[in-house]
């Protein structure tokens, strides 16, 4: 069987200031998720300008077979942790009950402590629970396994539902295409909202879908699916500085308000009204970091109406004043940004 060598950015060695994410892999390793954070935190280069260092490594260096028919050949071991300011778990496939490995366990364990951030995608948070790390803490998997993991790690507190949960230290996803929600929510929070737009756009993605909304899981009955929102979520999107209601939204999708809200609660996890807020403050902090246009001008082109309006939605939705925002993302003049923002 052929295989493709994993390789290191060439651009690690010689660049200190990028946050280096180390993905950790086992055979059979899926290769949906691992590409997931690949085309978040790999190079976008000349389009975007590089942020992140990816590479990957194995407990056991040589061929890591995939679940794809083809084998990765990685190169590195565990060590490479030591130097890892994120450290990610993409999928973790073993038979049920089958035990994390100590090696494994302790590489985590030790990079945790020494202040790297340690995510899973999918299956990966049963890496992280074997570790301690979600130990009387809320977790998401994907929703097929998550009462594997509730019984496995009874103190873990399993959030069947919901796309990914965020503690800062420690975070996890639900399955497939949860991982690049959760990927690029971690890139907002380094750097903000327009550099994560930025990245989305690359990968063709649509607006950000907040941890909160629920996962697809299988259908409880045989009857009819529900009209998907995308068109209208398309529409709105496109909308953003013009007032609209719940009742013009029911109009256009050509339902009643109350099922409009529904479909909203039940694909969504949230109400109309809270999602096109989102959607607004989404576009707010991504106006604040890429442009100098006063806050007045922002509420207008955002259809928050005034500054007042703004700042008022804006501190109850990040507990800080779009000037904090502002100043905190704002690219200095040697090109580099700071990473948080009080939330």
């Amino acid at each position: 069987m052929g295989y493709f060598r994993a390789m290191t950015p060439r651009t690690l060695p010689n660049s200190p200031a990028l946050h280096r994410v180390v993905a950790v892999l086992r055979s059979p390793q899926s290769t949906f998720p691992l590409a997931c954070a690949t085309e978040v935190f790999g190079d976008h280069s000349p389009a975007i300008p590089s942020r992140y260092a990816f590479e990957v490594c194995t407990e056991h260096p040589g061929p890591v077979r995939t679940r794809a028919g083809y084998d990765l050949l990685v190169t590195t071991g565990l060590d490479a942790l030591e130097q890892a300011d994120t450290v990610l778990i993409p999928g973790w496939e073993q038979p049920v009950d089958a035990e994390v490995s100590t090696a494994v366990i302790a590489a985590v364990r030790k990079a945790h402590r020494r202040g790297a951030r340690i995510v899973g995608i999918c299956s990966g948070a049963f890496v992280l629970a074997a570790a301690g790390l979600l130990d009387d803490r809320r977790a998401a998997t994907h929703w097929a396994r998550a009462p594997e993991l509730a019984a496995r790690f009874p103190r873990v507190r399993v959030d069947p539902a919901v796309l990914y949960v965020d503690h800062g230290d420690v975070a996890t996803s639900a399955g497939s295409a949860a991982g690049v929600d959760l990927c690029l929510h971690l890139v907002r929070s380094d750097h903000g909202a327009a550099y994560a737009m930025r990245i989305a756009r690359q990968m063709v993605m649509p607006p950000h879908r907040e941890g909160c909304q629920l996962q697809y899981a299988e259908l409880p009955t045989s009857g009819p699916v529900a009209d998907s929102l995308a068109p209208l979520l398309e529409w709105l999107a496109g909308r953003l500085d013009q007032p609209v209601s719940v009742a013009e939204m029911a109009v256009r999708s050509q339902v009643s308000t109350r099922t409009l809200t529904r479909r909203f609660t039940e694909q969504l996890g949230i109400s109309p009204g809270r999602w096109l807020l989102d959607r607004r403050i989404a576009a707010t902090r991504a106006l604040l970091e890429e442009t100098d246009l006063p806050v007045e001008a922002i509420a207008h082109r955002v259809g928050l109406s005034s500054a007042v309006n703004l700042r008022r939605r804006f501190h109850e939705a990040l507990r800080t004043t779009p000037a904090a925002y502002r100043r905190t993302f704002r690219a200095d003049e040697a090109g580099t940004e700071t990473k948080t923002v009080t939330r």
